[in-house]
């Protein structure tokens, strides 16, 4: 089904100019659709869809400046990532170098940004775990979805570079385009991929 993902590339491009462009009227317009518009076309609420009505309340949250509503929309994420690891995990078992990598990964990054991060090192340090978790786990799923999820963990990377006050040009738009790309590959990825044969239980 391709209009959602032609909706799914306008919208993309709305909220891209959103950002380029500090509209937030077109932000609010734009970056609450991205996710439905995936889920309309998976047409199931499989445990990757879940995750995308989570990514919803996370974007929608995160549209609001402040402590509480980054907290809530680290929350909702947090939910993305839990649902899209389970998702993962199904369709193929968990690559041990990948797993090690991004565990070192995990890691180093926190280990450089903990002094910088205030009253939001637990948040981050819980957050990022399962961050890394689902990206370790997409590693064996397919190329198209272990590329999401690298692409996912750059994004809240970058992400969390704001919040330990390293800012610099053209941050914002590098997340949200690599976040909207991890989503559009994570979605297809595994919507494209086959579970095998023996797999059971909805994916």
């Amino acid at each position: 089904m391709k209009l959602p993902l032609v909706l799914f590339g306008c919208a993309a491009v709305a909220e891209l100019t959103g950002v380029a462009m500090s509209w937030e009227p077109l932000q609010w317009v734009a970056k609450p659709l991205l996710a439905p518009l995936l889920l309309w076309y998976l047409m199931r609420f499989s445990l990757i869809g879940w995750g995308l009505v989570f990514a919803f309340a996370g974007d929608v949250a995160l549209l609001v400046p402040g402590t509480v509503p980054f907290l809530l929309g680290m929350a909702c994420f947090l939910g993305t990532q839990i649902c899209f690891l389970l998702a993962f995990l199904r369709r193929a078992p968990l690559h041990r170098l990948a797993a090690a990598g991004y565990g070192v990964l995990w890691a180093v990054l926190n280990v450089l940004l903990w002094p910088s991060l205030g009253a939001l090192r637990v948040p981050i340090l819980v957050y990022s775990l399962a961050l890394s978790a689902m990206a370790a786990a997409a590693f064996a799923v397919s190329r198209t979805v272990a590329a999401g999820g690298l692409l996912f963990l750059l994004s809240d990377l970058l992400i969390g570079l704001g919040a330990a006050d390293l800012d610099f040009a053209g941050r914002d738009l590098i997340v949200m385009t690599t976040y909207m790309a991890a989503l559009f590959l994570i979605t297809t990825g595994f919507a494209r991929n086959p579970p095998p044969a023996q797999a059971m239980g909805p994916v």
